[in-house]
């Protein structure tokens, strides 16, 4: 499956084009889009696509630079021209730059969709004869490593049939998909444990073996770390910090720890601690505060109920400690507070 940029200044033209690429869903899995050659620049820099396809007038940069820094560049992506009549000397100059195709304005389904099957060709036939780069194996292994810890079965099995295409291009013998796959799985269980939350171990007997089916022992291998990782977590497949509050919710009437709660979650404590605060933009305690404030506040607004009471249902067993965390809370005391509302205190 390829990449696709498409550089035009002209938005229908983009647009256009972009819906012929995108209705090769056999060929293309991704299609971005950029208004001149610098704002390409910009989307090259987040990853190389496989082709672009680029007009050559446009403002900020044109096709020929964009083209020459590609060139360059030494890169290997494939570049096709899509430009009128006019511009054929600058096509020419394009094509000296390493630009294989020319598309003539306005483009039509059929052309569009020969130029993708000669670039894909072309690709495949280079694959062949290529290994895969570091770069692109550590992309893999780094949403691979996302999908499992978001125990997402269905994403991973996406990927591993995803890459298990891309990977067969490269026409590779058995032993040398075996040690493939093998770094591959080396660098999904590194990044597990570089998280350093739990401890990710090699399991040995779904290592990979000649004779064997390379990728159903690889998908098993790694849905083993998202089964291990769901142990670990006690289950807990819903979102810890959403977990952790309906968990403060139902029992703001005791003292629930940060470290009680991230043991039930089955996480350590610290990283807990730093994903409550990066989630929420509060601490545990702060958070767990704030709400038996606002239940307190809730409770106030009922004449039957009575201050102490108040106190002891949020978890406050000394009186004067309520009055002073709801003063500093709302700036008045729980006795001011019923006075606003008309009520006694």
């Amino acid at each position: 499956m390829y990449r696709v940029l498409i550089v035009d200044d002209e938005p229908m033209i983009r647009q256009s084009l972009s819906v012929l690429i995108s209705e090769r869903k056999d060929l293309i899995v991704d299609v971005k889009t950029a208004e001149n050659g610098a704002a390409a620049l910009g989307i090259l820099e987040e990853g190389l696509p496989d082709f672009i396809f680029t007009d050559i007038r446009m403002p900020k940069m044109n096709g020929i630079e964009l083209c020459r820094h590609l060139f360059q560049q030494d890169s290997s992506v494939q570049i096709a021209v899509v430009s009128g009549y006019g511009d054929f000397e600058y096509a020419q100059q394009c094509m000296s730059l390493g630009v294989k195709e020319y598309l003539l304005k306005p483009v039509s389904r059929d052309k569009v969709h020969h130029v993708l099957e000669k670039m894909a060709a072309a690709a495949r036939k280079k694959k062949k004869s290529t290994y895969i780069s570091p770069v692109r194996l550590e992309e893999v292994a780094h949403a691979m490593e996302q999908a499992i810890w978001s125990l997402s079965k269905e994403q991973l099995n996406k990927l591993l049939k995803d890459c298990e295409q891309e990977f067969m291009g490269y026409g590779l013998g058995e032993k040398q998909q075996q040690e493939l796959l093998q770094a591959l799985y080396g660098l999904v269980l590194k990044k597990l444990n570089a998280r350093d939350i739990y401890a990710f171990q090699v399991n040995t007997e779904l290592m990979f073996h000649e004779g064997r089916e390379l990728y159903p022992r690889l998908q098993d291998a790694l849905n083993l770390f998202i089964d291990q990782l769901q142990s670990k977590r006690r289950g807990h497949v819903k979102d810890p910090v959403e977990e952790s509050k309906r968990y403060i919710e139902a029992h703001l009437a005791r003292e629930s720890s940060l470290e009680e709660v991230a043991d039930i979650l089955g996480l350590n404590p610290s990283y807990f601690s730093q994903m409550f605060k990066q989630s929420t933009g509060e601490t545990f305690v702060q958070y767990r505060i704030r709400r038996r404030m606002e239940r307190a506040k809730k409770l106030l607004q009922q004449p039957h109920y009575r201050i102490t009471d108040i106190a002891y249902d949020i978890g406050y067993a000394d009186h004067s400690h309520f009055t002073k965390t709801f003063k500093k809370y709302t700036g008045v005391s729980p006795s001011e507070f019923r006075q606003s509302l008309g009520m006694n205190g």
